[in-house]
């Protein structure tokens, strides 16, 4: 990292306040193993869980709950887990894409460049989206607890402060 990537990164804040939803049709907050990993991974890095729920693949039932989150103040970014593949019931990509004011098409692209490197050719039954919605970074990821390991340490705890910097100026 060049020594101006690396002072740029320095002006973020350290802690970022974060929402976690998972959807699914049947996890209970006892059940929800890829949240539950979210939420410690978060914690661990120093970040804070503002808020936590889980909600069915619908977007009746997904769209307030992330226009509430977006119009937080005490919210700067959401993590979703669950509802990026390609079933009938997945409706997560298209509810997140109609909120974004700008995506991050590299978010996508780069979870799915390391998920082939460790599941092969199915990394392209996921449909991990990131962006923009107004001020506030949104960025989904599949449920596994795998894949949220994966998105978590190579792509959003590095890059979460920077990320929340850049969509607060």
């Amino acid at each position: 990292m060049s020594q101006a990537t690396r002072e740029h990164k320095q002006q973020a804040p350290l802690r970022v306040a974060c929402a976690v939803c998972t959807v699914s049709d049947t996890r209970t907050l006892e059940t929800d193993t890829g949240g539950g990993l979210l939420v410690e991974m978060l914690q661990q890095a120093g970040h804070t869980v503002a808020a936590r729920e889980i909600v069915p693949d619908e977007p009746e039932r997904m769209l307030p709950l992330l226009g509430h989150w977006r119009d937080n103040d005490a919210i700067q970014c959401v993590l979703m887990t669950g509802g990026t593949g390609i079933t009938a019931r997945d409706q997560t990509f298209e509810t997140v894409s109609s909120l974004l004011t700008k995506t991050l098409p590299g978010y996508g692209e780069l979870f799915r460049m390391l998920s082939y490197q460790e599941i092969g050719a199915a990394a392209i039954l996921s449909r991990a989206v990131g962006g923009i919605m107004d001020r506030t970074v949104l960025l989904t990821m599949p449920g596994s607890r795998a894949a949220v390991r994966l998105a978590m340490e190579s792509i959003v705890l590095p890059e979460l402060p920077h990320l929340v910097q850049q969509a607060t100026l």
